[in-house]
């Protein structure tokens, strides 16, 4: 079992530099609700680091129930997958999705302050891996999966966000909270469309966006909604950080190029790898600022 865990994880689950991305993700969000309520008074303990632990486990479970979802479908497109082509058995994803769950479970029960947001975060993801009981009408239309299933990533950010607003006695609803939540949903949205627009070429059996609308209108649609994204990180780093700003404007400018370029030749490259490298960007300027601001912040104390 632990050999077939490990081919899977491997390819479709990479444990190392996930859990790395669950740490970003979670003080990324974490540092800038409070820098951004000028707070430099903290102290980060065991329940910062179950916080990053249950965002690394819920995305690892969200990855499992999608493979458990899509079987059927997996079987017929992406056959070389390990659980379709059987290097992995059901149950050992199901026997992994007991211990993680139940460990995460006792963890925020014992420990942390935002168990019912906890609770809820992993109820909207059980609900999704059961299609909300509406599987034929959503299985079969994209845009309605998307509309079910992708908000699960602002629950998770309201999950980290009431974590640290009850730590540090901050509203919970807030302009910067608002932000926040937003600002990290939208990447993943930009991701997740991004990632079905093909070029007509490219199109198979597999259904895309690009294939329902046309590539066209849903680049287009894309770089609206990464318009809107920048804005919510521009409002975000204002006061911590002009050259950040600076870097942050610069990169979407260089992404409003690659957009009207794809629209014009979409065979030249595909633009879920120009996204990815946008978003990388991005997120390595809101890091970095952080981190800058923060030593600056301590030299001054």
């Amino acid at each position: 079992m632990i050999k077939r865990l490990h081919i899977y994880f491997k390819e479709m689950y990479p444990l190392i530099s996930r859990f790395f991305l669950a740490i970003i993700y979670f003080f990324e969000i974490y540092f800038l609700l409070l820098l951004n309520k000028n707070i430099y008074d903290f102290s980060i303990g065991i329940q910062e680091w179950i916080g990053v632990l249950t965002v690394f486990i819920f995305l690892m479970v969200l990855r499992i129930a999608d493979d458990f979802k899509d079987y059927e479908h997996d079987k017929r497109l992406f056959s070389h997958r390990p659980l379709p082509s059987g290097q992995v058995y059901k149950k050992d994803l199901a026997i992994t999705l007991v211990f993680v769950v139940g460990l995460s479970f006792i963890l925020n029960l014992v420990f942390m302050n935002n168990f019912a947001w906890y609770l809820f975060l992993f109820i909207y993801g059980t609900l999704m891996s059961l299609w909300f009981f509406q599987k034929d009408k959503i299985q079969n239309s994209l845009p309605l999966a998307l509309i079910t299933h992708n908000p699960v990533m602002m629950v998770l950010n309201i999950y980290i966000l009431s974590f640290v607003c009850f730590k540090y006695d901050l509203p919970l609803v807030s302009w910067t909270t608002f932000l926040l939540a937003f600002t990290m949903y939208f990447q993943s949205l930009i991701w997740e469309i991004s990632r079905k627009i093909r070029a007509p070429k490219d199109e198979t059996e597999y259904v895309t966006y690009s294939q329902l609308f046309g590539y066209e209108k849903v680049t287009r649609f894309v770089r609206n909604l990464t318009l809107i994204d920048i804005m919510t990180n521009i409002l975000l780093l204002w006061n911590l950080s002009k050259i950040g700003v600076v870097f942050i404007v610069l990169n979407v400018i260089w992404m409003m190029v690659q957009f009207q370029q794809f629209i014009k030749d979409p065979n030249h490259f595909k633009l879920v790898d120009r996204v990815e490298r946008y978003t990388y960007i991005t997120e390595i300027t809101m890091v970095a600022s952080v981190i800058v601001h923060l030593i600056q912040m301590r030299l001054n104390l």
